[in-house]
């Protein structure tokens, strides 16, 4: 095998709670993470010359090593002592800081593609060990699907498939930057909680009305509060049918929950008409996160 090409899923949060703050600064959260049917696409190519080469096609990401795909090359290399090199070639369609776990998933789909070009052998328990050190949320993005996230976002438990539904995905203009969010969130004083478990039961039950009706994040409290366009969007998409609409991560991207398709592509219609967005789409949960073409 000489070269290969992996769709990486990018994720939203179907409910997130932040428990407390670390003496660390890291947070111990509680969420449900869910893969969607948006993608950055990543082309490996093996080269008999050494080192690691990324090439990007959106020119606001680097591609040296403040690239995540470049660090976790660069620490598979590390691990394994590899002497041949690698070129990787990154289409960029997921929204950058975004709250979609774009980096994050680029990263998982770096270690899964080289693991596999080259015949490493790693398991995925060893890549998400590998991935943890490159940001929280590379573990599940390693594993996708259904999960509930845990600890700093590492401790995962894989969930069944959450029901099928149509998802409406709407970025604004603005991007925000995760360390602001969380900087900015006073866990300890957070006067409500999402209900995780009820969430967690509601999709081993299968039951989308309990999904929808439990979604909640408390990172709205810093996002929403700055940048109100967040609040808009999610008004509107609810007054065009959506069961609930939420904010994913640290935002700004909205997302919500449709029963039917032909109302979700009505609803993304209104969204595009009303100026408050850069990016959207229609999905629907994706039942893996790394999908080798």
């Amino acid at each position: 095998m000489e070269k290969i090409r992996i769709n990486a899923m990018a994720k939203i949060n179907l409910g997130l709670d932040v428990l407390r703050r670390r003496e660390n600064g890291y947070h111990d959260v509680k969420m449900i993470m869910q893969t969607v049917n948006i993608y950055d696409t990543l082309d490996f190519v093996k080269k008999d010359e050494p080192g690691i080469v990324v090439k990007v096609d959106a020119m606001e990401l680097p591609t040296d090593e403040n690239n995540l795909i470049y660090k976790a090359a660069k620490l598979l290399y590390d691990k394994c002592g590899m002497d041949k090199g690698v070129e990787i070639t990154l289409t960029k369609r997921i929204p950058i800081a975004a709250g979609m776990a774009g980096g994050s998933t680029d990263a998982a789909a770096a270690l899964v593609g080289i693991n596999r070009l080259f015949e490493l052998g790693l398991s995925m328990d060893e890549l998400k060990q590998i991935g943890v050190k490159i940001g929280a949320d590379v573990p599940y993005c390693i594993e996708g699907g259904t999960a509930l996230s845990e600890g700093i976002g590492e401790i995962l438990t894989k969930l069944p498939d959450a029901p099928d539904c149509f998802v409406v995905v709407a970025k604004p203009e603005i991007s925000v930057s995760t360390k602001y969010v969380y900087e900015n969130l006073h866990a300890n004083e957070l006067k409500y909680h999402p209900d995780i478990d009820g969430m967690t039961e509601a999709i081993r039950q299968g039951d989308l009305d309990g999904v929808c009706k439990r979604m909640e994040n408390v990172l709205e409290t810093v996002t929403e509060t700055k940048y109100p366009v967040i609040s808009q969007i999610k008004q509107l998409l609810k007054d065009a049918g959506a069961e609930n609409s939420l904010m994913s991560g640290s935002g700004p991207t909205v997302f919500a929950i449709f029963k039917d398709e032909e109302a979700a592509k009505n609803a993304l219609e209104k969204v595009r008409e009303s100026g408050l967005v850069k990016q959207s789409f229609v999905t629907v949960f994706a039942k893996e996160t790394q999908i080798q073409v």
